[in-house]
Parts: structure tokens; sequence; C-alpha cells
């Protein structure tokens, strides 16, 4: 199977649904409202919704796992610009503007739990 990335998440449907249409994800299994897997590449997402049982459930102290932070998935594109046009249309949510680095330009967009991915386009 490979390596995979778990995110946590509010909404395991909403997940999917962001995934597949604003980024070419595929739905690899959804056994459970709780949890999916889904896929781009060779890039696998775990999907899971915080509660009892698998991924989801809470620290032997009590802690409640939840999403967000800054840790991100990176994806790299061939037109940044483009890209960030496409996902405004579908009114995404981005974390910052368009940084210019050495190496590349990125932005940070969000999924609808507040998980980030980079969005990455490296300089020519």
């Amino acid at each position: 199977m490979g390596f995979a990335v778990r995110y946590i998440v509010n909404d395991v449907d909403a997940a999917i649904s962001f995934y597949t249409e604003y980024l070419n994800f595929k739905t690899d299994m959804h056994p459970a409202p709780s949890f999916a897997i889904i896929s781009r590449d060779d890039l696998r997402l775990l999907l899971t919704k915080p509660g009892p049982g698998g991924g989801g459930q809470p620290m032997p102290d009590g802690t409640v796992q939840t999403p967000g932070g800054w840790n991100r998935i990176h994806i790299v594109v061939d037109d940044l610009e483009k890209v960030m046009a496409e996902l405004r249309s579908k009114k995404a949510k981005f974390r910052n503007e368009l940084i210019v680095g050495v190496g590349g330009n990125q932005i940070l967009l969000e999924d609808p739990s507040g998980n980030l991915i980079e969005l990455f386009e490296y300089k020519r």
C-alpha cells in the first residue's frame, strides 16, 4: 500500500467533495462516515473524523484530535496563477496571498476543516 498522510477532518464527506472537485483526487475507499482513503497520483490521504475507534480516537490522556495547524501536503502545479483563478471561482479559501520564492511560487489552500495544501510552481 505504500505511504499515506492522515488528515483529521470535521466532515469526511465534505473533505471528499473538496479534494475530488477542487484538486482531482479520487475516492479509493469510503467504508464508514468517519473514514475514507483518497488519492492523487502517488499521494494517498486518509481522511479521519475525530471520535471513538480508529485513527481519530482521543489520546490516552483524553486529548481530542483536531484538524488544522501548519503541516501540509505539497502539490506541484504547472500554472499556479491559473489554478488559483479556478479555485477562487469555486470559492476556495486561501490562508495567504501568493508567495514568490527563490525556487518557485506557492500559496496555501485550506480544505473545509482548515487543513492545508501547499500549491507550488517551480521557477522555470
